[in-house]
């Protein structure tokens, strides 16, 4: 079920931490602007081990909240499950009582559909390590979990598609189930128009029919809106 996103008048004017966790890296930026700030991440990452990270990454930056984009289902600002890419202990860790901030925990690929979403009907499609799938239906975001539904003998749209599927099928077959993958979703789900992101989305020369290339930066800009944006129910 959504949950509208509580916010006070005051909300607007706090400086916002927002946290992306990938695979490969955790990086960080602050909505009082400077340079992103990036640390190594990998498949033995604990939550603590994040948190540290995060402190160490934020020295000397003021913020008063957080937002944070988790590879995995969330619900009530926690993880579900731990990751497929990361390591141990995230399922129903606290990330506000280990940081003494408010924190708002989302799927990674809702926060950077947040980032990239300019009204209507958006689907949001991570072409990374996996298949983050997000979408966005008049201000209200939908986390979906569609990386794993069956696509193909007996595999599913992540092997296809995601970082596995590229490297083991080579660019030009993981294009074409790219383009494939896109159009089923599309059909299914009827989006106004469709953002790709993701690391691997700079290995499509072309995009599909309704279109546009998404930018992994679009997650910070997510991040700060979970915490300014009135109308958005997550």
């Amino acid at each position: 079920m959504a949950k509208a996103v509580k916010q006070t008048e005051s909300d607007a004017g706090k400086i916002v931490l927002s946290i992306d966790i990938g695979g490969s890296h955790v990086k960080i930026l602050t909505s009082a602007g400077g340079a992103e700030r990036r640390a190594d991440s990998g498949p033995d990452l604990t939550p603590r081990q994040m948190i540290d990270t995060v402190k160490k990454l934020a020295e000397g930056l003021p913020y008063d909240v957080i937002s944070m984009g988790y590879p995995g289902p969330v619900r009530h600002d926690k993880p579900v499950l731990d990751p497929m890419n990361l390591g141990k202990g995230w399922a129903g860790f606290d990330f506000a009582a280990q940081f003494g901030k408010p924190v708002k925990v989302v799927n990674d690929a809702l926060m950077q559909a947040i980032g990239s979403y300019e009204g209507g009907r958006m689907l949001f499609l991570g072409l990374g390590t996996g298949l983050g799938a997000a979408m966005i239906a008049d201000h209200v975001g939908l986390p979906m979990e569609l990386a794993h539904l069956p696509y193909k003998k007996t595999r599913s749209f992540e092997d296809y598609v995601g970082e596995r599927g590229l490297e083991r099928r080579g660019k030009k077959k993981w294009r074409e189930s790219v383009f494939d993958v896109v159009n089923r979703l599309r059909a299914a789900l009827q989006p106004d128009y469709v953002v790709i992101g993701g690391g691997n989305v700079d290995k499509l020369d072309e995009l599909p029919a309704d279109c546009r290339r998404g930018d992994n930066t679009r997650a910070f800009e997510g991040g700060f809106r979970l915490w300014r944006d009135k109308a958005l129910i997550v």
